[in-house]
């Protein structure tokens, strides 16, 4: 019974550590640096399955260390072996590539609109005056000083709106270029917008009634920093039309 269930214990240690392996081992990819031998196992005993030179596609790692000096690889073409560690070089694997996120004509923002779920659609002044594209989205990118060309420089890099509202500039990740259309190009240094709405006090009429009672702290990180901004996607119906993530839901900095 004490073998039975020592044996068991050591098929489960095994197991996890198979898993470990495997797990450490995804997403990595090995990189022919020098020809090198594939060879069936981790020596020189047995002959080499083939010689791998620079211009071989980059090889799956299946195994996250070296044996004897050796990794264990499978090509683009599924032949499994080893490889010599000092002729090959091991990277993690590029990103698959982010879907553009789709934009359209949207349809009219109202304080009824579900957002990213936080109720901020209520504190949107004349919600009707953005088409909203996407309900809740994340962008990344790095803030840029949108009053470094103004007579009016702000500490915190971002436009004080009189409506209360934050007019910030994101420089948005290579993934998410579709978002920035020719108004966000003529307008705003082909940046996308961002708005944090009742952030600031209000001086415009129109909008007091959306702010009342409510103010959104959330922190502004300094122009440079990279960050992922949350929100919904929206275009503008009046000035150029450009396109913004307003109301903000959150900004993190990566």
């Amino acid at each position: 019974m004490i073998k039975s269930v020592r044996g068991t214990v050591r098929l489960l240690i095994s197991g996890v550590a198979l898993l470990w392996w495997t797990t450490a081992a995804s997403g990595q990819v090995v990189t022919v640096v020098h020809n090198v031998n594939l060879r069936p196992d981790p020596s020189r005993e047995y002959p080499s399955i083939r010689v791998l030179t620079p211009a071989e596609p980059p090889l799956s790692l299946l195994e996250s260390s070296p044996e004897s000096g050796y990794y264990h690889v499978r090509t683009s073409a599924g032949e499994e072996g080893y490889v010599w560690g000092g002729y090959v070089q091991v990277s993690v694997a590029p990103a698959a590539p982010t879907a553009p996120l789709p934009t359209g004509p949207g349809v009219p923002g109202s304080t009824s609109m579900v957002g990213c779920g936080d109720s901020l659609w209520q504190h949107v002044y004349h919600p009707s005056r953005l088409l909203v594209q996407q309900d809740c989205v994340t962008v990344t990118g790095v803030i840029v000083d949108a009053t470094a060309g103004q007579a009016h420089h702000q500490p915190d890099g971002v436009r004080h709106e009189a409506d209360g509202d934050t007019h910030g500039w994101l420089q948005v990740d290579s993934q998410f270029v579709d978002l920035i259309n020719a108004g966000n190009r003529s307008d705003e240094g082909g940046n996308l917008v961002f708005e944090i709405v009742c952030h600031y006090t209000v001086t415009q009429s129109d909008a007091q009634p959306a702010c009342a009672g409510f103010t959104d702290h959330t922190p502004i990180p300094p122009p440079g920093t990279h960050v992922a901004i949350t929100g919904t996607l929206v275009q503008e119906k009046n000035h150029k039309q450009w396109n913004e993530i307003h109301p903000v839901s959150r900004i993190e900095a990566r």
